[in-house]
């Protein structure tokens, strides 16, 4: 009977466990990442309007080609990976915010990072509620 049960909880949690491991091992919430959003906001916008400020738009970031943003000058770094044709899955996204100058030797971006993983998290969701031309 134990077997049984522990069987049947296994088999309940798999969905869940394979839509973690799909999102970077995390699942992020939007509302929250708008809120964590706040902390990228003097550099980037995002919505209806945005243009770009000392960083460009995030409209339709997650999953658009690395430095393709029209009428931004992105450091070299970032062109050279644009020209390999990377782009900014959530994974690659993670890594970035976690601690942008590791991931991008050269960056022009002075942010620290976001050093937990549910607000990286959090913001990417955020993040992909806010399409291209917004």
């Amino acid at each position: 009977m134990i077997k049984h049960i522990i069987g049947a909880s296994i088999l309940t949690l798999l969905p869940v466990l394979a839509a973690a491991e799909s999102h970077g091992g995390m699942e992020g919430d939007a509302e929250k990442g708008e809120r964590v959003f706040r902390k990228c906001q003097a550099c980037h916008a995002v919505g209806e309007g945005a243009e770009n400020k000392v960083g460009p738009v995030l409209n339709g970031v997650v999953d658009r080609e690395i430095a393709s943003v029209e009428g931004f000058e992105y450091s070299d770094v970032l062109k050279e990976m644009g020209a390999e044709g990377k782009t900014w899955t959530s994974e690659e996204l993670a890594a970035f915010l976690e601690k942008p100058r590791d991931y991008a030797k050269g960056t022009k971006m002075a942010f620290a990072g976001l050093r937990k993983e549910e607000e990286r998290a959090d913001v990417i969701a955020f993040l992909k509620t806010h399409e291209m031309g917004e």
